[in-house]
């Protein structure tokens, strides 16, 4: 398992023990964190997972693919250089702590 913390818009922490190969969107829905919608199922074609990755920890990542990219393009909220798609970012031992921050809104 690794620990991932989520970020609510209040400032209050939640983190949840996500399995190696799970996403982080699937990781959300099933703990019920309201702010991650997931409506496609994580597919990408839906952009309701949308959160905001500290910026220590993009490095650790897989860059965002053409798909990703696309949707991206037309989420609810202000895109930023650290927008990703939660249901895009499958967790690996490397990201042990990864902080992501969630959004107000996701449409």
């Amino acid at each position: 398992m690794v620990a991932i913390v989520y970020v609510h818009p209040d400032g209050r922490e939640q983190t949840l023990d996500v399995k190696v190969g799970e996403n982080l969107m699937q990781a959300a829905v099933d703990e019920d964190i309201r702010e991650i919608i997931g409506e496609c199922g994580g597919y990408a074609m839906c952009a309701t997972c949308h959160v905001l990755v500290d910026e220590a920890d993009l490095a650790r990542l897989v860059p965002v693919a053409k798909l990703e990219d696309e949707m991206l393009a037309g989420i609810g909220a202000e895109r930023q250089l650290n927008s990703r798609l939660s249901c895009q970012i499958v967790v690996a031992a490397g990201l042990d702590g990864l902080r992501v921050h969630l959004p107000l809104s996701q449409i």
